[in-house]
């Protein structure tokens, strides 16, 4: 099968070197020629660094390179079998691009979106053949991360879902489906990670150093979530936030902060402006975190809880399989362990008292608990 990349920025590149590492011919394609051309150079580089570590010989980097045409146009997507599209998340404009590869593909192309945020059945709404439209999102570097979330829209059918999930499950990726509803699994559910930490600093409990800390020291999470979204990018989280925000309808467990929007306005993204919620300028040196082991532990049991309520309702309301929610958020955002597996071992009884507490000091709907884990609780029951 040939495989179709519509966007050659970080992840369509990533996403293109996935394909062409399985075997598959790849037709990449971007309307800005230079990014193509920077896209080509780049892969050069990271085969090159993986020639150094032995990962692969120097025949079989160049193979690799080989597999992929940079295309001239839509119409080198014209024998794809599957082409999937990263570029700008817009509606609109995702929209016009899938109307216009409907037109120029067989009626068994499928054609995927790598949206981490929009409806895939409002893309899939574009195309006469609705039912060949699916979600497929990969995390960034999309050659490193394991996850890829499978998005049928309603519109999709068996057909193109199941054959859609094994093409990705043979490229050697952790695939999991999920409702096309906002955020998905990881998006969704991983929301308090941030919006709770931030909370926790805008109280004044603990600055961004010492959430950090306690996270990592106390949670064993890779990265703390201040560290983490100057890696990704202010600009890019809050927007993420915004957008799931409205999406549900202005839920408040998913109501932006004014701290990292005033970040953002400030230009202070992060790593890739120099500056976020730490200063990367050389010769900067990052805060030290106050280590009281008893505060540490606090901030990590209220984000833990707040995350595990999440995927808690994300199962409730059948968004996906209690496996599927644990495995994407620790193969997607590399949580030490799933969630609902955390919620049995500190104790569903535990969780809603924690849960039923913090709503009672604060009377916002952002603390209140899940229908499953309340239902549990009064039967006893595990999710394992």
């Amino acid at each position: 099968m040939i495989v179709g990349v519509l966007g050659a920025g970080s992840m369509g590149s990533g996403i293109a070197q996935v394909a062409a590492t399985a075997g598959h011919k790849v037709v990449l394609f971007d309307a800005n020629q230079k990014a193509l051309e920077i896209s080509a150079t780049k892969l050069k580089k990271v085969m090159d660094r993986l020639v150094e570590k032995g990962k692969y010989s120097i025949e079989q980097a160049q193979t690799i390179q080989d597999k992929i045409q940079y295309g001239k146009s839509t119409q080198d997507f014209a024998s794809c079998g599957i082409i999937i599209e990263a570029i700008i998340e817009n509606l609109d404009i995702k929209k016009s691009v899938f109307k216009e590869l409907e037109s120029i593909t067989s009626k068994d192309c499928i054609l995927a979106t790598n949206t981490s945020s929009l409806s895939v059945a409002a893309i899939a709404a574009a195309c006469e053949h609705d039912e060949r439209v699916i979600g497929i999102h990969f995390f960034n570097p999309a050659p490193l991360m394991p996850l890829v979330e499978i998005i049928p829209a309603i519109q999709t059918s068996e057909t193109v879902k199941n054959n859609a999930k094994d093409l990705i499950d043979s490229w050697g990726k952790k695939t999991v489906l999920t409702k096309d509803t906002p955020g998905f699994i990881v998006n969704r559910v991983a929301r308090p990670f941030y919006g709770e930490a931030l909370r926790i600093y805008e109280e004044g409990i603990a600055d961004f150093a010492t959430i950090d800390w306690a996270m990592t020291e106390h949670g064993g999470f890779r990265m703390g979530p201040f560290t983490l979204m100057d890696f990704i990018g202010n600009d890019i989280n809050y927007t993420v936030t915004e957008t799931v925000f409205a999406a549900f309808y202005f839920d408040p467990r998913y109501k932006p902060s004014f701290t990292q929007k005033r970040h953002s306005e400030a230009g202070w993204l992060g790593r890739k402006s120099g500056r976020g919620y730490y200063n990367y300028a050389e010769g900067s040196t990052k805060p030290e975190p106050k280590k009281d082991d008893a505060l540490g532990k606090e901030i990590v049991e209220r984000i833990l809880i707040m995350l595990i309520n999440e995927a808690a309702d994300a199962l409730f309301l059948n968004i996906a399989t209690r496996e599927d929610i644990d495995l994407a958020l620790t193969k997607g955002v590399n949580y030490p362990k799933g969630l609902l597996q955390w919620a049995d071992e500190i104790g569903i009884s535990n969780v809603v008292d924690y849960l039923d507490s913090m709503y009672d000091e604060y009377r916002e709907d952002r603390y209140r608990c899940s229908p499953l884990l309340r239902r549990m609780d009064a039967k006893s029951a595990t999710f394992y």
